[in-house]
């Protein structure tokens, strides 16, 4: 880009030279001859005459025959003058051309990596989840046409988070990239193999007549994934798992084609060879969830989705500053759906962009009817690791930034601890550019994802939260509240804003205030409520906020460095 930018000034100072140049030696050409002319006459009146006078000069005008000669001497000077101004001109024009290929080749390369890295994995150079759906979804288009099947296969390693433990992330990192390398030479021309996200990878073959040659196939590769991985600390080994579903057999399009190769994966664990096809019955629950998947969608499109909040408290004013939102469906036939279903349900499809799309939608409008009524409350949105691959993340954002206007600030995105260190290094540069979007981060479900040190303190996150299962119990379990509080030693040390979830009791909020826990959620508090009731408990609530109250008073007492 910098190139691109001295190109632009190089350019801008030669169409100067274009502009003011062109006529200037003509005119002093002009200038010149004048001058010469004006001077000859008056020295050859006073030769002739002794005197300057007009007389004397008309004179020796009519009879000097050098002064005759001089008055060529303008259209002399300003040929010269466009001569020379036509030369510059062109030699402009020349690096004006020359500039603007240079720029344009500049231009369209800056578009191509910007494409690619939009696309592809930053780690691996693989395509990425949405590149691979779209390949898939031409290439059905095709099979439809010529009457052919294609094959879908997923991959995961499931070894792979035993090598992270005990040879390091950085290692882990070494990994992924000899899988691909060992997947690219598995095979011919006909594939497309893809990084679907952490540990697991997908594989679309194009020329497969028959299901032996997918699983042939998925063999062979699985042999290549098994053989030991050489590390800087000794070689490291990784079972493998291969699910292949086929179109048109197993579905005809790409959402059903990936979540049931996923579903044959599963299966594969517990075969000796690490391969199976899908069927009906690998999948009992499928009739549900290819209701459920149709009936999503049109939940998010119809808004029939509720969003509920969870009030956070800070323990040191003993008010609410925050909420949780959190997304509810009452299905119309099988009732309440947990969250963990749907959502689990839209992250194997293409519905994780529009479901988060209208959670953040419904959060920004309430935060904006909430802000005409006078309440000032920060709000928290958990956030996909499908979600935060998306490469038009800041276009999801556009509406809660155009009501936060400025303060963003007040919304915090959450992001849990296990989706983080799926890939660490893409998650903290895509972290990095929400942090430069002013919004606060912060690391859901804290101690359930064995980060590394290393990696946390990286992180432009302004907040952790200790998950659940260590809080409920540190009454009654030390080691638990051991845990909960070397994790707010730790958040402390770091800078970072600890949060407490899961708090059921009076004595566990206690506890948590006597170690220093800064925010506490849970249902001691208040279970997570609709919109309406959340303003009536808010009403009556002995922890409500002051209405107007500015949200840097409302802020806890550790601050983040970053």
């Amino acid at each position: 880009m910098a190139a691109t930018a001295r190109n632009t000034d190089l350019l801008a100072r030669n169409a100067q030279v274009l502009r003011s140049r062109i006529n200037r030696y003509g005119i002093m050409g002009l200038v010149i001859a004048l001058l010469t002319i004006v001077t000859a006459s008056l020295v050859a009146s006073l030769q002739i005459t002794g005197e300057i006078t007009l007389e004397g000069i008309l004179y020796a005008r009519q009879h000097n025959f050098t002064l005759r000669i001089l008055d060529f001497l303008p259209f002399a000077f300003a040929f010269w003058g466009q001569y020379t101004s036509t030369l510059m001109a062109y030699q402009a024009s020349a690096l004006i051309v020359e500039q603007t290929d240079d720029l344009r080749a500049e231009t369209t390369e800056w578009k191509r990596k910007s494409l690619h890295d939009a696309t592809h994995d930053i780690l691996t150079g693989l395509p990425n989840r949405v590149l691979f759906y779209d390949r898939l979804r031409q290439e059905l288009l095709v099979a439809g046409r010529e009457n052919r099947r294609i094959a879908v296969l997923f991959i995961d390693l499931d070894g792979f988070k035993k090598i992270n433990d005990a040879f390091g992330h950085d290692q882990g990192d070494l990994v992924l990239k000899e899988v691909t390398a060992r997947l690219r030479r598995s095979g011919s021309g006909t594939q497309t193999v893809a990084r679907m996200g952490g540990d697991e990878f997908a594989v679309l073959l194009t020329e497969t007549a028959t299901v032996d040659e997918a699983r042939e196939w998925a063999r062979g590769a699985r042999r290549m994934l098994e053989s030991p991985f050489t590390l800087s600390r000794g070689p490291a080994e990784s079972s493998v798992s291969i699910g292949i579903a086929y179109f048109p057999d197993h579905g005809s399009d790409p959402d059903t084609l990936i979540q049931r190769s996923e579903a044959a994966m599963i299966a594969a664990r517990g075969r000796h060879d690490g391969v199976a096809v899908y069927a009906n019955e690998l999948d009992a629950d499928n009739p549900r969830r290819v209701t459920l998947l149709g009936d999503l969608r049109r939940a998010i499109e119809q808004d029939l989705l509720d969003l509920h909040y969870q009030p956070k408290v800070d323990l040191r004013t003993q008010e609410v500053v925050s909420v949780e939102a959190l997304m509810r469906w009452s299905h119309p036939t099988f009732g309440r759906v947990s969250p963990g279903e749907f959502i689990t349900l839209a992250e194997g499809s293409r519905l994780i962009r529009p479901l988060t799309q209208w959670s953040i939608n419904r959060a920004a409008r309430d935060l904006e009817q909430w802000q005409k009524d006078g309440l000032t409350l920060g709000m928290a949105i958990n956030f996909s690791a499908r979600t935060l691959d998306d490469p038009k993340l800041p276009d999801l954002l556009a509406r809660p930034m155009s009501v936060l206007g400025e303060n963003p600030e007040r919304l915090t995105l959450e992001v849990t601890e296990s989706s983080i260190m799926e890939d660490p290094r893409r998650t903290i540069e895509i972290l990095r550019r929400l942090k430069a979007m002013k919004f606060r981060l912060s690391i859901d479900d804290f101690g359930t994802g064995y980060s590394s040190l290393a990696y946390l303190s990286k992180l432009p996150v302004s907040e952790m939260k200790i998950d659940k299962s260590f809080v409920m119990n540190m009454k009654q379990n030390k080691d638990d509240r051991t845990i909960v509080k070397a994790t707010i030693d730790l958040g402390h040390n770091l800078g970072l804003c600890v949060v407490a979830e899961g708090v059921e009791t009076a004595d566990v909020l206690h506890l948590l205030k006597e170690d220093g826990c800064d925010i506490a959620q849970g249902y001691f508090i208040s279970p997570p409520l609709a919109n309406l009731d959340f303003l009536a408990w808010l009403r009556e609530s002995p922890w409500k906020p002051k209405r107007l109250r500015p949200l840097e008073a409302a802020k806890p007492s550790i601050t983040s460095p970053f």
